[in-house]
């Protein structure tokens, strides 16, 4: 049988490491000045438990905006190194964190027909009807961060509004395959955007509108952008963290830039609730939940007497 130490030689070429991080957990000693870090993380995760799990970017943010960490790319790797030692030193829980990376593709099995119908049974009881249902308008969540889609998830799903990471859309086959799926709806379709104000976030904000209106164009359907956050406006009123452009990008942007990550969780789901709220019909709403309730009710009634 081959081990994994008999492979390393080959897969390295020939080399041998000389060092390598932690694995699995691990036990860890910080220093004082990093255990008061840890500790204000805490004080992060306990201000914003209603929407756990952050991203270490929006945990940045918060140290910035109320204890002066220092706003560095340096010192946001920093982070990452300290908050990776306190999950695996088990000072910090695995599931506040939020990390992206990974696709599951799995099938689903049940051990038995019997499992099947009582988990069919569960599920009868949380029914969702289309809640989208008689709107004049089909709404669409997109942000440029996947770690955040989570946090918009809770706020946009009651409305039945899907939420996407819009970071896989720089090809043209991803952005084909949206716009065919909002042109093969019988409404308008308003994406309600968040992204990171600059010159990245915004030349590719404009790409994506640009080729998803012309695609949806062209297949017969229709579609409009809103800009949601990160705007000008917001890091004005807000007075949010921001930084020059970087002086490599040489694209067409004017101002500091700032990251979406910036605005506290609680004020971008408010920002986005109070978009939903303006743009749905609420007694139209509500009628689709009273309905829901009923048909709920009336497949619950019709499994128990199988």
């Amino acid at each position: 049988m081959t081990t994994l130490f008999d492979t390393q030689s080959e897969l390295l070429g020939g080399a041998e490491r000389v060092r390598t991080r932690v694995r699995g957990f691990a036990p860890w000693t910080p220093r004082a000045d990093t255990l008061e870090l840890l500790e204000r993380v805490q004080g992060v995760f306990g201000e914003y438990v209603d929407y756990l799990p952050l991203t270490i970017r929006q945990i940045f943010y918060r140290l910035v905006g109320r204890y002066e960490y220092e706003k560095t790319e340096r010192a946001y790797a920093r982070l990452c190194e300290h908050l990776n030692r306190a999950r695996r030193a088990r000072l910090i829980p695995m599931a506040a964190i939020r990390d992206d990376g990974t696709t599951t593709i799995a099938p689903n099995a049940w051990e038995s027909a019997e499992q099947f119908l009582e988990t069919v049974g569960r599920q009868a009881a949380k029914l969702i009807l289309d809640r989208t249902a008689g709107q004049k308008t089909r709404l669409v969540v997109t942000c440029e961060a996947a770690g955040m889609a989570p946090q918009l998830g809770r706020v946009a799903n009651p409305y039945g509004i899907p939420v996407i990471s819009s970071g896989g859309f720089e090809s043209t086959t991803e952005r084909y395959n949206f716009a065919r799926e909002l042109a093969d709806h019988d409404r308008p379709t308003d994406v309600l955007d968040i992204g990171d104000h600059d010159a990245s976030g915004a030349h590719k904000y404009l790409a994506f509108c640009e080729d998803i209106e012309a695609f949806v164009r062209e297949l017969g359907g229709r579609v409009t952008f809103t800009r949601l956050a990160v705007t000008p406006t917001q890091i004005e009123e807000l007075g949010l963290p921001t930084a020059p452009p970087k002086e490599t990008d040489r694209r067409a942007f004017s101002g500091e830039t700032c990251q979406a990550e910036a605005l506290a969780p609680d004020v971008l789901a408010a920002t986005l609730r109070v978009a939903i709220e303006q743009r749905i019909d609420r007694d139209i709403y509500q009628r689709v939940l009273r309905r829901e309730k009923r048909e709920r009710q009336k497949l619950i009634n019709r499994l128990n007497d199988i």
